[in-house]
């Protein structure tokens, strides 16, 4: 089992006209978020076949994974390290936690923050300081502010809101769109299980949160309390 193995079986799936649309769709652009990622033009379902196949990747090899320029290598990548989070021990899970937290500059797009985010970094301070996570949303790098409020919906799931709370307030007037949908997501996934938590946020808050935000938070609301909080009649 190697990465030259790995890479094979990617290159077997790539799809030359599909790489070309996602990287249209992912913004790669200059000046865009994304710029200069490219793409093997691989489904994620065809991504996530290869987890089983790759599994005892070890560790070292996973990371470098992580580390390479093609955006389906770093996301199976990250689907491994999930993976072995989760079948692994406390040690193997700081190992990984760890080595996630190292290479955020790797975990460069909203699709690879959203499907590890909560799995590594959330489930591992879920019985922790959850001080990390403010380092994570003051820093500059956009990926990192990401992490931190995606991190929480492994919280949220278990019923706690008081982190995604903070943070929120904190990241309450990013300018950054992928900031104030993720931001508006987590509120709106807090709504569905205490929604008195979420409105209470938004009362105090929806009338200087970005338009984006406050848009992705309401969006499962009755269409009359929507237009309530989009009119600024609350």
């Amino acid at each position: 089992m190697s990465i030259k193995e790995i890479r094979s079986d990617l290159k077997k799936l790539a799809d030359r006209e599909r790489a070309t649309a996602l990287q249209r769709f992912f913004k790669t652009g200059p000046g865009e978020y994304g710029e200069g990622d490219r793409f093997l033009g691989i489904r994620v379902p065809d991504v996530r076949k290869l987890v089983k196949k790759y599994r005892e990747l070890s560790i070292t090899d996973t990371k470098r994974l992580l580390r390479s320029p093609l955006h389906e290598e770093r996301l199976l990548a990250l689907l491994l390290l999930v993976h072995a989070f989760s079948a692994g021990d406390e040690k193997i899970q700081k190992s990984i936690y760890d080595i996630y937290l190292e290479n955020t500059g790797f975990i460069n797009s909203w699709d690879l923050v959203d499907v590890s985010a909560e799995h590594i970094v959330g489930a591992y301070l879920f019985n922790k300081s959850r001080k990390p996570l403010y380092k994570l949303v003051r820093s500059d790098l956009l990926w990192d502010k990401r992490i931190s409020i995606m991190s929480t919906y492994h919280f949220i799931k278990r019923d706690e809101f008081d982190e995604t709370i903070r943070i929120a307030k904190i990241l309450l007037s990013d300018s950054e769109d992928l900031i104030q949908k993720a931001v508006g997501w987590m509120l709106r996934e807090v709504g569905k299980r205490h929604l008195e938590t979420e409105e209470a946020f938004l009362k105090a808050h929806y009338r200087k949160m970005p338009r984006t935000m406050l848009r992705y938070a309401i969006e499962k609301f009755p269409e009359s309390k929507r237009q309530r909080y989009l009119k600024g009649k609350v």
